[in-house]
């Protein structure tokens, strides 16, 4: 195999050829790191349905189950109704 001639547009050299290929490599995991994160962004938008509840003897703030009108503390066992925001 002969070498291009010095003025050929399509003579690269090796040095050339890795900083392209590290180039793509790097812009092509951005592009999927980038994709994941609007991936996750959208899965978090979604929030909870959970009911919230702050207990009147421990101040505890937990949640439960949406369809649940009273709910027990479970750190002092005291029953709550759902908190109001």
């Amino acid at each position: 195999m002969g070498r291009r001639p010095a003025g050929d547009p399509l003579a690269m050299s090796m040095d050339m050829l890795i900083a392209w290929y590290v180039v793509l490599v790097l812009g092509l995991v951005s592009f999927v790191a980038f994709l994941q994160a609007l991936r996750w962004r959208r899965v978090e938008w979604g929030g909870s349905h959970d009911q919230v509840f702050r207990c009147e003897k421990c101040n505890y703030v937990y949640t439960d189950d949406p369809s649940v009108e009273r709910s027990r503390c479970p750190q002092c066992g005291r029953t709550n109704s759902a908190f109001e925001f």
